[in-house]
């Protein structure tokens, strides 16, 4: 699939998990969303669905601009994750968050999360030298 997207064209990817149970509403909903939103680019949505994984990829439609596409993308990811967050699902699955969704994850986690989540950071590596600036900001 990864092939075939990039010989599409510009595509906007998303590493989503909904539970099992609700992916096939979150894909109609969200595909619907796509189908009337989204006018440069066609859904393509794959991946492992047995544990709720998937690929939620837009991908450049056959005569569309790869530029017009791309401009789209932060508009597509917000509607996504907040779709995503709606089905009980998490904007991060098999990729993890690293240093592209750390915004994400601030917008979707509570602070008390957040906290949580730098005192186990700050116990394990107290220093702060272990991926700097990957998941959680200081």
């Amino acid at each position: 699939m990864p092939e075939a997207q990039r010989r599409a064209g510009a595509s906007l990817k998303h590493d989503i998990s909904v539970p099992v149970a609700r992916l096939p509403d979150f894909v109609a909903r969200a595909g619907a969303w796509i189908a009337q939103n989204i006018h440069e680019g066609d859904l393509v949505a794959y991946g492992h669905v047995g544990d709720g994984n998937l690929h939620f990829n837009v991908s450049q439609r056959p005569g569309a601009s790869a530029e017009a596409l791309l401009a789209r993308e932060a508009e597509l990811k917000r509607v996504v994750h907040d779709m995503v967050r709606d089905a009980a699902g998490s904007f991060s699955a098999e990729h993890g968050i690293g240093r592209l969704k750390v915004s994400e994850l601030e917008r979707y986690a509570s602070p008390v999360e957040l906290e949580l989540m730098r005192a186990i950071k700050r116990a394990f590596d107290p220093n702060g030298i272990m991926n700097p600036g990957k998941v959680l900001r200081p």
